[in-house]
């Protein structure tokens, strides 16, 4: 069986309020994709194909760009990581189990590695 979907989202972090509403208004205003769901710190946009998720949180210009990492939608978290450590890639969080506080709270198992060009993939799977 094959554990990816697709892309689930592509993460952004901005450094600022002022980047993160910026960022929030371009997304929703002038390109007008809808908000999913939106919690302290964090808000997904729709863009009908994945998620846009963008964070409020950082406190400087991150090393990789704007693009924090992308997340694959996984139907098994626990068997891409598996896959990806019999590689002898890098899994450096997780797998772990979360709950985003939005409205409605929103379950998740996640984890995190390095791909072959040091790119940060996420496998997020809904449940």
């Amino acid at each position: 069986m094959q554990p990816i979907i697709g892309i689930h989202h592509v993460a952004f972090k901005c450094s600022s309020k002022e980047q993160y509403e910026k960022t929030i208004q371009f997304y929703t205003e002038v390109l007008g994709l809808p908000v999913k769901r939106r919690w302290e710190g964090g808000i997904m946009i729709d863009t009908g194909c994945g998620l846009l998720e963008i964070f409020d949180n950082t406190e400087t210009d991150l090393p990789q760009g704007a693009i924090r990492h992308f997340a694959f939608h996984v139907s098994d978290t626990d068997e891409c990581v598996r896959r990806v450590t019999e590689a002898g890639y890098e899994v450096f969080e997780g797998p772990r189990d979360a709950v985003i506080p939005s409205d409605p709270p929103y379950p998740i198992r996640i984890a995190f590695c390095h791909g072959p060009m040091g790119e940060e993939i996420e496998f997020f799977q809904e449940r």
